[in-house]
């Protein structure tokens, strides 16, 4: 036992070297097993939604779900064994940006024990109690901190740079993509995605009861969760065309689970608001150095997200709402809290920092 110890504790010292970022491919690997994982939660929260008889831990979804984290835990963990094989010790065998994924791996493990013990006691959760559960809460925080370990490492890499390409910033942009759809769950009794067309155009045909008041209420939730990833996004790096576009066309993806892709139109509406977003990055060129070009587009983004959204729902669901006041209010109201958000994300200008000069864990 005292030789172990010792063999431990000569393991985790830090040996001192410089540590060394991992290739983008590696990155991208990391990035396409969080895909996995991610899909598998997808799984489950459809099974969650739309089968009231769940009476077990032990289903095909979970062993999707938990597969995946199997996955892509041991390729994190591979990242750092080898450069331990290499002679290297505590922190200087993490790369950098992939020490918070790989601290999250036993803490989303011991999560996923109390879940099984959570729901061998207690039953399994069917409707809202399913985002309350503190089970379920830890598991989506440490999925969080591994699914983003590519946009980490991607933060300060140094072959990155300001304007980076596509290829280059997809592992970061499906990373946080997928944990924009984490948050999207857990919020999803607030998820205007999750509307059809003729339910939209039925809620804003009428100020009275609740149904206005609640759709007002899911669009200004869901504005703040699918915009917020794209300014902090905007903030660090000039984004290359396409950028939105792929975030929101992962985005989509959960709310699609959960309602079975029953309303596909709205649910493309928000791929069609990315590509306008995309479009209007190569127009204004938003920019931490640039901050009246980043307000700008933080307030029209919104705007135009939620002007297609009514659009959509408009063209589909039977025309537009009865109470213009709504309907042509509601977009004016997601770009003012863009413009808002764009503001307290970005309140001075900022210089561009270099690779090298954040931290990297």
């Amino acid at each position: 036992m005292a030789l172990a110890n010792v063999g431990m504790r000569r393991l985790l010292a830090d040996s001192g070297e410089a540590r060394e970022w991992v290739s983008p491919r590696t990155d991208l690997v990391t990035a396409l097993f969080g895909v996995w994982f991610g899909v598998g939660l997808m799984i489950d929260a459809w099974a969650h939604s739309n089968l009231a008889e769940l009476e077990t831990f032990f289903t095909p979804w979970h062993a999707v779900f938990y597969s995946g984290f199997a996955v892509v835990s041991g390729w994190i963990m591979w990242q750092v064994w080898r450069n331990v094989r290499a002679g290297r010790q505590g922190l200087a065998a993490v790369p950098p940006g992939y020490l918070a994924g790989l601290v999250a791996v036993p803490a989303f493990a011991a999560f996923g024990f109390a879940d099984m013990i959570w729901h061998t006691v207690l039953g399994i959760e069917t409707s809202l109690d399913i985002l309350f559960s503190p089970s379920h809460l830890g598991l989506v925080v440490t999925m969080l901190l591994i699914i983003t370990t590519p946009l980490r490492s991607a933060w300060n890499a140094p072959d990155v740079g300001a304007s980076p390409s596509l290829g280059r910033l997809l592992p970061a942009l499906i990373g946080l993509a997928f944990a924009t759809t984490l948050v999207s769950l857990f919020l999803s009794y607030g998820d205007a995605m999750q509307y059809r067309s003729l339910r939209i155009v039925e809620a804003f045909s009428s100020a009275d009861g609740q149904g206005a008041s609640r759709l007002a209420l899911a669009m200004v939730v869901t504005n703040v969760i699918v915009l917020a990833p794209v300014l902090f996004l905007a903030r660090r790096w000039a984004l290359p065309f396409g950028s939105v576009t792929v975030m929101y066309a992962i985005g989509i993806l959960m709310p699609g689970a959960q309602t079975q892709f029953e309303n596909l139109p709205m649910l493309l509406s928000f791929v069609a608001a990315g590509f306008v977003s995309d479009l209007l990055i190569r127009w204004l060129r938003p920019s931490g150095a640039r901050r009246g070009a980043y307000w700008t587009f933080a307030g029209l983004s919104a705007f135009a997200t939620w002007s297609l959204y009514i659009g959509v729902a408009s063209a589909t669901g039977g025309g537009l709402p009865g109470v213009p006041e709504l309907w042509t209010g509601a977009p004016i109201i997601a770009g003012l809290i863009g413009l808002a958000l764009g503001a307290l994300m970005l309140p001075n200008a900022v210089d561009m920092p270099g690779p090298g000069r954040a931290e990297r864990a």
